[in-house]
């Protein structure tokens, strides 16, 4: 097997942690493109013996790493609100600690493969991860909007959502149910299904929200493919199902940090 067969099946989803680590698309994008580049130039440096998909991430972090520039908490006044209140956010928690959050709790990697990937003991993976997780339940509480039609993943997800802190907006089924659903709440979340119980689009209706108002939103799904394809605009948050609840505990943290980036 070739080195870009080895890499080919793991990039949609370094593409998806660039995308949270981010909050932008191109600007993970550009990460992951910087990556392949560094590893194309010097293959015979790329096996650790810790495993294709450790290095590959490792190797994400030494860019992100010395590209990272902390500019502290003086945001451009001339940016949109939500941007300054993501900025405000992210400036509470060392880039380090946002890795580590998403490396265990989004991509799904142990303590001990986080500090393999980061070059962290596992003590200081655990005490960056509480501190991390801890600081964004403190900073984000809003109402959120869940879009899922089976009832049994629906109740799960509710309660995810309150033992966060949050409140539910109401749970809806179809297209038609959730846009409705958000025009009459507050909803400032949106938890969505591709694959609604009439046949209809759970895309659709989140695209149809967005044009409303531009909250975060998180796609949950068993069809993760159908999002990942690199044809178009794709959502920084997608979480495949059978999921699990840390997962999306943590990908309701970040999400509330930026604004969507589905386009129609």
């Amino acid at each position: 097997m070739t080195l870009g067969e080895e890499l080919r099946g793991h990039l949609p989803y370094l593409r998806r942690y660039a995308r949270a680590l981010t909050g932008s698309q191109q600007h993970g994008d550009n990460f992951v493109h910087t990556t392949l580049e560094v590893i194309v130039a010097a293959p015979d440096e790329f096996h650790s013996g810790d495993g294709t998909r450790i290095d590959l991430y490792r190797n994400f972090h030494r860019i992100w790493e010395s590209a990272y520039i902390d500019e502290g908490d003086d945001a451009d006044e001339g940016e949109h609100p939500l941007v300054r209140a993501a900025h405000r956010r992210l400036v509470q928690i060392t880039p380090l600690g946002r890795q580590i959050l998403l490396l265990t709790a989004l991509e799904g990697f142990s303590v001990e493969e986080a500090g393999l990937i980061t070059g962290a003991d596992s003590e200081t993976v655990e005490t960056l991860l509480a501190d991390a997780v801890g600081e964004l339940d403190r900073e984000t509480r809003t109402s959120v909007l869940i879009i899922e039609d089976e009832p049994l993943i629906a109740m799960e997800l509710e309660q995810i959502v309150r033992d966060l802190g949050h409140r539910v907006a109401g749970i809806a089924t179809t297209h038609d149910d959730a846009v409705a659903a958000f025009e009459e709440t507050d909803a400032g979340l949106v938890l969505a299904d591709i694959q609604l119980a009439d046949g209809s689009s759970g895309i659709d209706a989140v695209q149809e929200i967005l044009a409303i108002a531009p909250v975060p939103a998180i796609f949950i799904t068993a069809f993760p493919e159908r999002l990942l394809t690199g044809g178009r605009v794709e959502p920084t948050f997608l979480i495949s199902k059978p999921f699990r609840e840390n997962t999306v505990r943590a990908a309701i943290s970040q999400s509330l940090l930026f604004t969507p980036q589905l386009a129609a």
